[in-house]
Formats: C-alpha cells, sequence, structure tokens
C-alpha cells in the first residue's frame, strides 16, 4: 500500500516574462513529500530551486508575469487533498502561514522593518488561529522561547534591526512555526550565518520537526547539510530534476554525471581521494557555467558542461525514468535512466 503523502508535485513548470520574451524557469519538475519527511532541493544558484519553492506558495511578483503550469496536491490537517496550484489568492492566503509555511533565506528583507518582531508573529496568530490580541501576544511569546531567543520578553518589542543575524533567522522560524504547519518549506535558511549559528539553526529546526511531525521541504546548495538532516533528495539543474534518491543511495552511488560533479566538489570526497592515494586530493570544479534561460541548449542542459556527453545527448531531452518510485535519474548514460 501506498505511504500518503503530504506534498505531491507533478510536471510543475514556471515561466516568466521578460524583455527578450518569456524564460523557463522550471520546467516539468515532479516530486513527493511524505508526512514527517525532509526532502531537500539542491542545486547550483540558478538551478530553479527557490522558483520552485515559491511557485508552490503562490509568492511570485506580479510583476514578473508568472505562468505556473501542473499541479501541486497538498494533504491538509483534516486529510483533505487541494491542487495549491488551482487555488484562488483567498484560498491559498488561508492556507499560507497556517498549515503551510515558509522560511525565507534573508531575514532582513523578509521581516517588517517598521513593526516589531512580536507583532509580527501576532499578527499570523490572530489572522490564521482567530486569537484575541492578548492571547495573540503571549502566543508569539511563547514561540520566540521556544525558538531559544535569549531574553524573550524583552526582544519581543524589539525591531529586526535590532536583532543579529542568528536571532532574526530564529524569529523567522518562530513566525513560520506559529501556526503550527503541517508543511514547511526552508528556502536556504542559513546561507548568511556563520558555521556555529547555521548548526544551531539548523538543530533547531531538527527538533522542532520532531516535535511537530512537519514535513520540509529542504532548499540548499550545501550538501554536507543534506547529508545529514534529509530523508530524500531531489538534484535540479537548469529548471529541472536530474536525479532524485533516498539521500543514503544518492551520496552513496551518485548516478547522474551533475551528481557526482557536485559530491566531487565536497571537502571531505578529496580528503577521501588523499586517504586512499589517489592521484587527485584537489577539490574538483564542474567545468562551465549553466545555460542562460533563454537560449538552452538543445537535448539535456547538461550536455556542454558533461564529460560523458555524446550525439544522442544533444538529440533530444532525457526523460526522468523510471517514471515513479524513490530512485530516477535523467540520463541516457545511466542504466537507472535507460527506458524500458
Amino acid at each position: 500500500m501506498n505511504q500518503p503523502t503530504r506534498l505531491d508535485v507533478r510536471g510543475l513548470s514556471t515561466s516568466f516574462a521578460t524583455d527578450d520574451g518569456r524564460i523557463q524557469a522550471v520546467a516539468d519538475v515532479s516530486f513527493s513529500v511524505l508526512p514527517g519527511q525532509t526532502m531537500a532541493l539542491v542545486g547550483e544558484s540558478g538551478s530553479g530551486k527557490s522558483v520552485t519553492s515559491l511557485s508552490l506558495m503562490g509568492l511570485h511578483a506580479k510583476t514578473s508575469q508568472a505562468v505556473v503550469e501542473g499541479e501541486a496536491w497538498f494533504t491538509q490537517r483534516d486529510g483533505r487533498r487541494v491542487n495549491l496550484l488551482a487555488l484562488d489568492a483567498a484560498s491559498l492566503r488561508a492556507l499560507r502561514g497556517n498549515e503551510m509555511a515558509m522560511i525565507f533565506q534573508e531575514p532582513m528583507t523578509s521581516l517588517n522593518p517598521v513593526l516589531s518582531v512580536g507583532e509580527q508573529i501576532a499578527e499570523a496568530v490572530r489572522m490564521h488561529l482567530g486569537m484575541v490580541r492578548r492571547a495573540a501576544w503571549a502566543q508569539a511569546l511563547r514561540m520566540l522561547e521556544l525558538v531559544e531567543i535569549p531574553a524573550a520578553a524583552r526582544r519581543i518589542d524589539e525591531y529586526p534591526h535590532q536583532l543579529s543575524g542568528g536571532m532574526r533567522q530564529r524569529v523567522m522560524i518562530a513566525l513560520a512555526m506559529s501556526c503550527n504547519p503541517t508543511l514547511l518549506i526552508a528556502d536556504e535558511p542559513t546561507t548568511a550565518l556563520d558555521v556555529t549559528i547555521q548548526a544551531q539553526i539548523l538543530a533547531l529546526m531538527g527538533r522542532l520537526q520532531k516535535e511537530t511531525g512537519m514535513s520540509m521541504l529542504f532548499v540548499t546548495h550545501n550538501l554536507g547539510v543534506v547529508a545529514q538532516y534529509a530523508d530524500a533528495v531531489a538534484v535540479m539543474y537548469a529548471g529541472r530534476i536530474v536525479e532524485s534518491a533516498p539521500v543514503h543511495e544518492l551520496f552513496a552511488s551518485p548516478k547522474h554525471p551533475y551528481t557526482r560533479g557536485l559530491l566531487a566538489c565536497l571537502p571531505g570526497v578529496a580528503r577521501q581521494r588523499r586517504q586512499a592515494g589517489g592521484a587527485r586530493s584537489k577539490l574538483v570544479a564542474i567545468a562551465g557555467q549553466v545555460s542562460s534561460p533563454l537560449s538552452p541548449p538543445p537535448g539535456c542542459a547538461f550536455a556542454p558542461r558533461c564529460p560523458l556527453s555524446h550525439a544522442g545527448c544533444v538529440a533530444q531531452m532525457p526523460e526522468l525514468l523510471p517514471p515513479s518510485g524513490a530512485r530516477r535519474v535523467r540520463c541516457i548514460e545511466s542504466e537507472a535512466g535507460v527506458a524500458a
């Protein structure tokens, strides 16, 4: 019997209007997040990770003239399933911050600079949980204490600019968790933090996830974090998923050349080669750059940078095969990616 999903994304595609024409930022993205699971979306900057998360939340700027297609089936607390991409603005707004929430990668620009952090949390609680002002303020204080803000009773009246980067990120987590969401989307939540604060924030998110049982879609380029905190991984390149697998399988046996290249860039891999007496102990870089979405190459988008590419790679875009399952890859050179 198939395990129920918290989020089931099918064929998500997003394009934007530019002066040079529409660009396809995300194309045919499909993945599932199970209840209580952490799914990581990884890839270089510009691979479509953040666009995917913003498409699911319906948060693209109106000026971008975004066109979002496909399906994203979300299972609510009461068991009802809704297609996020087909909801009207009011219905989607009722879900955001309530049953699904998002932590943005830069809290200084995501928090309102003219409202105290307590008022921002309390506002979300009043809107979604219907609490009166006094109860909402008490809930805001509880959330700040839950995310281990020092002297929370004093900090609740402070403004974002008065807090350090680590504390602002804790406030973002408190805001996202204030209504006990069943799905949390974390978009590069530790990018601007030093490694010590990063470890504290990730440990905090892991603890909150265990306590609440929420699912998490973790958007990052940090494979070290993925190895430690994720249950499953989807690797994105040029707007498409090129490989998806349980985290231990992907790190033990990457199938796609791009995934292998990403893993080869890790310092730990270089150390292992050196300890094993390998000829190469320096970090390996992936040659070339991600192609422009305005002029994508024919066939496989990674072909211009791939050491295994040949004429067949540029003939047509490989499919993500098999069509379903925990392990899939988009590469005609991989055994897992060869059509039956």
